[in-house]
């Protein structure tokens, strides 16, 4: 029995969980986003998150704790450079894990696990999601904020009935010059 066991072994021995882990944390650092069994991805995720984490900082220290599990000098300048800069205002929850079809040699579940920050379909929905919803407080703070947002409306509907002026008159000078004209 497994009681209170959390690690997922994955049938394999320690030193081969932690190759294959460091191997799948490495593609997906470098590709993004990477296509494996559910029970892999589930692993890879608890793995991989904490090390994204400590991108955050760049200091030596995580740096070198970084490499200690990596052991890949060009995924650390990828995860140091390019994910610590979209992650840096994240919380936590890098991953997602997308469920896939089974395979069809041996009927797997399969999963294909990304980085969050870096899909182009769901990042758009996103940040619409995000800039639509404000925080409102109950101070009187946000009355600055409608008085600036209310402030172009007035001149543009001031603008509006001067154009709509104009083409009566002209239709209003036409009407008169055919009166003089008969």
């Amino acid at each position: 029995m497994r009681h209170g066991d959390k690690i997922k072994n994955l049938s394999r021995t320690a030193s081969h969980r932690s190759a294959l882990l460091c191997n799948l944390t490495s593609q997906l650092i470098e590709h993004k986003r990477i296509t494996t069994t559910l029970a892999k991805a589930k692993a890879l995720r608890v793995f991989a998150e904490p090390i994204i984490t400590r991108c955050k900082t760049d200091n030596m220290h995580n740096r070198r704790i970084v490499f200690s599990y990596l052991q890949d000098k060009e995924s650390i300048k990828e995860l140091f450079g390019v994910i610590s800069d979209k992650v840096a205002d994240r919380p936590g929850g890098y991953t997602r894990i997308i469920k896939l079809p089974r395979r069809a040699g041996d009927a797997a579940d399969m999963a294909m696990i990304e980085l969050v920050d870096f899909n182009e379909i769901y990042g758009k929905d996103a940040e619409a999601a995000a800039a639509k919803k404000t925080r409102r407080s109950r101070r009187g703070g946000g009355s600055a904020q409608k008085a600036t947002e209310t402030t172009p409306a007035p001149v543009a509907a001031a603008v509006a009935p001067e154009e709509t002026a104009a083409p009566e008159a002209s239709s209003s000078e036409e009407t008169s010059t055919e009166e003089t004209n008969a």
